[in-house]
């Protein structure tokens, strides 16, 4: 998306807590550079994490099938409405955002990024490319408009209370520093920015098993797959609920989901470890010979294989997993509105562990397999055919691009959700992203 329009953008700055921090926003107009210094000033000081909220214009195309839609009257949508209310009252570079509609970028700090869990904050390559991402609001150059100046918009407005969970806000004054407590606000962003980009890693993983399913026909990977693809419909009807402050009932069939989703990471993590022994014995060897790999990793050498039927089926039971997590934290989180934040984080925290190793664990084993190096095919000829050849060449490379795009330390970052909202007050997430993207 672009922001080629010069101006001034309005920019709060939220607060998940009663914090205390120096009075280092001031009253004028500040570059986009001095908004990224002054989020790291308030990380560093401040004692609960703080969010930046910016509003810009909507971009004249958004692909808005690639986010969560929520209506005007969903809890998140709430907040947003009140707390841009509240501030025009008493800031005019934020009267225009009213009643209009916006594309609200909210950063959060890379030290909260990191409670969350890395693991679904990482890059997702946007459908049809090979390496694009859904970047931030910037310019044809591809850096964020330099002619935009950034303005605080309301930072002594409140949130708003919208049932149990609006309870927090308010306002905390740190010196001379006025901070909207917001922590519902920055909750529900984090958790439906979060869910929508595990559910964009399912859907690339639903479309990659879909044609290997279709070269390999295998019963039990095909069995496997519908198991795991049939456990959505639950998680979609759970978080539509839980983001409106309810409770999941059993009729919903969350449980069973819950249980499918389980058992699918069982199988991931027994055939991880299988293939992490096999290659702990493959690196004792200088080379490998072809046939030799792929009796542990079977199709390695295709285009589809088992092998990476396999890998996409864990990507999918991790994407759904990360979904299911964050359900648990919201519901967890609006349990105990007095602490809600902390409630959220502590949540969410136990389970991405788990996932975060999983995926270091098959990321490691990509990483491993490209550096292999195949030795040339066994046999008593001293001679081989083209075709001999020729598979040995393909399959050095497929292997060797297994490495490709592979993160294998995540260091915490900013995270930017983006929320478009329209004139009705209706809004739509997008995937929670690297603030870098």
């Amino acid at each position: 998306m672009t922001d080629d329009r010069k101006g001034a953008v309005p920019v709060w700055t939220l607060a998940t807590g009663d914090v205390r921090v120096p009075a280092v926003t001031g009253d004028g107009p500040m570059t986009a550079e001095r908004l990224a210094e002054l989020r790291g000033v308030l990380a560093a000081l401040a004692d609960e994490p703080i969010a930046t909220l910016e509003v810009h214009p909507l971009p004249d195309k958004l692909d808005r099938g690639r986010g969560i839609p929520l209506d005007a009257a969903s809890p998140l949508a709430q907040h947003l409405s009140q707390l841009i209310t509240q501030s025009a009252r008493s800031s005019p570079s934020a009267t225009a955002t009213v009643a209009g509609e916006g594309l609200y970028r909210m950063v959060i700090p890379a030290k909260l990024a990191a409670q969350v869990g890395q693991g679904c904050l990482r890059p997702m390559v946007a459908k049809g490319t090979s390496d694009a991402l859904r970047g931030a609001l910037v310019d044809s150059s591809g850096k964020i408009a330099g002619g935009i100046s950034f303005v605080p918009a309301g930072q002594a407005a409140t949130a708003g209370a919208v049932g149990g969970a609006g309870a927090t806000a308010g306002v905390a004054v740190g010196g001379s520093a006025m901070l909207t407590v917001a922590a519902p606000l920055v909750l529900m962003a984090v958790a439906v920015g979060v869910s929508a980009h595990a559910e964009g890693r399912r859907q690339q993983a639903i479309e990659h098993i879909t044609d290997l399913l279709e070269q390999l026909q295998e019963r039990e990977l095909e069995h496997e797959h519908s198991t795991l693809d049939g456990c959505r419909d639950a998680i979609d009807k759970a978080t539509a609920i839980l983001l409106d402050q309810g409770r999941p009932g059993v009729s919903l069939g969350l449980d069973s989901a819950v249980h499918a989703i389980n058992s699918a990471l069982g199988a991931v993590d027994r055939r991880l470890a299988k293939w992490q022994t096999a290659l702990d014995k493959l690196s004792e060897r200088q080379t490998v010979d072809l046939s030799t790999l792929t009796k542990s990793f079977p199709g390695i050498d295709d285009h589809g294989g088992v092998f990476r039927a396999h890998l996409e089926l864990a990507t999918l039971a991790i994407a759904l997993k990360r979904r299911v997590v964050v359900l648990q934290a919201v519901e967890h989180a609006q349990a105990a509105p007095g602490n809600l934040f902390e409630n959220f984080t502590r949540a969410l925290k136990r389970d991405q562990q788990r996932l975060d190793a999983l995926e270091s664990g098959l990321a490691d084993v990509l990483v491993r397999l490209s550096t292999l190096e195949l030795a040339r095919p066994q046999g008593l000829r001293p001679v081989f055919t083209n075709a001999e050849v020729d598979r040995l060449m393909r399959a050095a490379h497929r292997i060797r691009r297994l490495g490709d795009g592979v993160v294998v330390d995540s260091r915490p970052t900013d995270v930017a959700i983006e929320i478009a909202r329209d004139e009705d007050g209706s809004v739509v997430v997008f995937p929670a992203l690297p603030a870098s993207a």
